[in-house]
């Protein structure tokens, strides 16, 4: 039986050196034609709560058609500023070593469970040459749901979907940096 082992991405992994909050406000000035007064706050949470939350705050209704704008223009930005995240940011102590280390298992899954977007989980991870590690078909993102918990379930549907293998709590590991990763591993079903 393979053990799935879910990655957060930003501080556990990687830092991306501020770029997030600057592309956030530079979508949001672009898609709705004033500066942000402020950006939600992002640590631990899911690109689909930041950006429900910022447009809330500014009055303004998180419609379909305009989620879905701004997520293409944010998966857009961080395309378009990847190498300034490779350039500003840097991946943390012994990450590139664990992920080295659990990529040799043939009894491990790699993946990614991240607030990010998946197409900004790929920038980011690609950034830092991170990605060869990760089978993100299945992972769960930033744009799956407003909260982390729900995530874990969907990520280990996609394993098992993918691997033919039942992933539930007893053969899930979720590692992160924020409350939000902990909560979402005890209420989501990993250790």
């Amino acid at each position: 039986m393979r053990t799935l082992v879910l990655w957060d991405i930003d501080h556990t992994l990687i830092n991306a050196g501020g770029v997030s909050s600057e592309i956030y406000g530079t979508v949001f000035h672009r898609l709705i034609g004033r500066p942000p007064e402020r950006i939600a706050a992002m640590a631990g949470r899911t690109d689909l709560a930041i950006t429900t939350e910022t447009l809330r705050h500014h009055g303004i209704e998180p419609t379909s058609d305009l989620m879905a704008s701004f997520a293409e223009a944010l998966a857009e930005a961080f395309t378009i500023r990847q190498d300034d995240i490779a350039e500003r940011g840097h991946v943390l102590p012994g990450a590139r070593a664990a992920l080295k280390a659990l990529a040799t298992r043939p009894d491990v899954v790699q993946s990614a469970l991240t607030g990010n977007m998946r197409p900004i989980a790929i920038t980011k991870l690609t950034a830092f040459a991170l990605i060869d590690h990760f089978d993100l078909d299945a992972g769960a993102y930033g744009m799956d749901g407003i909260e982390r918990p729900p995530l874990v379930k969907l990520a280990q549907q996609r394993a098992t979907a993918k691997y033919k293998e039942h992933f539930t709590a007893s053969n899930t590991v979720l590692i992160g940096d924020t409350p939000h990763d902990v909560r979402a591993g005890h209420e989501g079903g990993a250790h």
